[in-house]
């Protein structure tokens, strides 16, 4: 039973950075999902999927799995790489390509 503690990423729908400041605790899945032959709604054995534990920090995470004696895989979060744009930079008169319709 392998843990994973990671930081959840920022939502995709979303502009803001809500729910990404915590640290996740959630098990790798142990066995694949199977479709339920009379309804088509996915189903699993591993009860352990349904576990998520949230975290402030990452070392308070991983203080819990040692303390338990989880095997744990630690992601790291990556940076986002951040490109400062202006409005006015449209419009500005040293621009590589002219500015058309």
């Amino acid at each position: 039973m392998l843990a994973r503690i990671f930081r959840p990423a920022k939502n995709a729908m979303q502009s803001g950075k809500a729910k990404t400041k915590d640290w996740v605790l959630e098990f790798a899945p142990a066995s694949a999902r199977k479709a339920d032959p009379l309804m088509g709604w996915t189903q699993s054995t591993d009860m352990d999927g349904q576990i998520r534990l949230k975290f402030e920090t990452r070392e308070e995470a991983v203080a819990y799995a040692q303390k338990h004696g989880l095997a744990f895989q630690l992601f790291e979060p990556k940076t986002p790489k951040r490109i400062i744009k202006a409005y006015a930079d449209n419009f500005a008169t040293n621009r590589k390509f002219p500015w058309t319709h």
